[in-house]
């Protein structure tokens, strides 16, 4: 079958890549997905697995779409029978974008029709009772092209279940990951972030360094389907489990908010990670950073929206990078909003790449260590 992990854009690579680490073959990457095939076992292990994907959807059909009719016909036409047990509710949503049919509501009131007739006919029934298992349809129009998919995630796979609490303005779980990986950071390293908030960075960071699966304790979709067992399920959660290191890591974070670093530890210890991750409230400007030597520091420092707090924005970023520059093989790699960063930071960075957090447009700055 032909699955798609959805993405935030900017993160299609990093999707891809760890697709490939799971021995699964990629069909194709456009933005914001990547289309890849797979067994039944595979839907499982994409869920439990992905770090920085949003969902994972079992593809349907894909065709050309202009007009309302042909989008009912195309759609009644597939064997809905086949792909949903009978009783299954069906929930019908959809995207569009760049399409001759773009009013999202009557597409979604014409591809449920059109699903509806199906059964319909096939069951010789008036009436569909949708009293089952959930299977999420999306009808998602890009170009014209119409792909239908079934949503096997359920919650967006960026709550893995550990953070029940968090501080103002928390950055995702899925780009939290993101940044790691696009980090030099190994076990090996040091790891800080001075401006930690409810420490998603650094849990993300040591569920990578420990080989944690991030779904490996929350439910998805496809668990309530009659095809999976519970057996079967705690099997594959069972096999990556077991999959976990047990590596000596140091990892600490730092914040001035007792609350954020406060909830931070409460996290820490939901995700089993209290003995591994270390926190402190502390202001960063009173970190000795000229004693930090060969650590990687990636952060999320505050960039506030509103332009009172620009000035004090713009000194946090001029302070950190007086006090970067004490630091001996030290590499960082920050994102924010606040768009002269470089400026106040005093360096160009030897990258930068656009990202999203949530709707907001970022920048990852990356200073690697000389």
């Amino acid at each position: 079958m032909e699955l798609i992990a959805t993405c935030a854009f900017g993160l299609e690579k990093l999707v891809y890549q760890e697709l490939k680490k799971l021995n699964l073959w990629i069909v194709k990457t456009e933005d914001g997905r990547v289309t890849f095939n797979g067994e039944p076992d595979d839907i499982a292990r994409a869920n439990i697995w992905l770090r920085c994907a949003e969902r994972v959807h079992v593809k349907l059909a894909e065709f050309p779409a202009k007009t309302f009719d042909e989008l009912f016909d195309r759609v009644t036409a597939l064997d809905w029978p086949a792909m949903l047990p009978r009783g299954a509710s069906f929930p019908v949503l959809c995207t569009t974008s760049k399409s001759a049919l773009h009013h999202e509501p009557s597409i979604q009131s014409i591809a449920k029709k059109a699903i509806v007739k199906n059964l319909q006919k096939h069951y010789n029934i008036d009436q569909i009772p949708e009293k089952g298992p959930e299977y999420s349809i999306l009808i998602r129009l890009h170009n014209n092209i119409c792909t239908v998919s079934i949503d096997t995630s359920g919650e967006s796979l960026h709550k893995r279940g550990y953070r029940p609490q968090s501080g103002p303005a928390p950055i995702k779980e899925t780009l939290a990951a993101a940044l790691v990986l696009l980090s030099d950071w190994t076990p090996e390293r040091t790891l800080l972030d001075p401006f930690c908030g409810s420490g998603t960075i650094l849990m993300e960071a040591a569920m990578i360094g420990l080989n944690i699966a991030p779904g490996l304790t929350r439910k998805f979709a496809f668990e309530s389907w009659p095809e999976w067992t519970p057996e079967k399920i705690e099997a594959l959660r069972a096999g990556a489990s077991a999959q976990r290191k047990d590596l000596p890591i140091h990892i600490y974070g730092y914040d001035i908010d007792p609350n954020a670093v406060k909830i931070t530890q409460a996290n820490s210890t939901l995700a089993g990670l209290e003995k591994v991750l270390h926190f402190a409230i502390t202001d960063f400007h009173i970190l000795n950073f000229e004693k930090m030597k060969d650590c990687t520091i990636i952060t999320n420092p505050p960039y506030g929206e509103r332009l009172s707090e620009q000035s004090e924005v713009e000194k946090t970023c001029r302070d950190l990078g007086v006090s970067f520059a004490k630091t001996a093989n030290c590499s960082l790699f920050l994102i924010t909003a606040f768009a002269d960063f470089e400026k106040a930071f005093g360096r160009k960075a030897a990258k930068n790449r656009k990202l999203f957090n949530g709707k907001l447009k970022c920048y990852l700055y990356q200073y690697p260590a000389v």
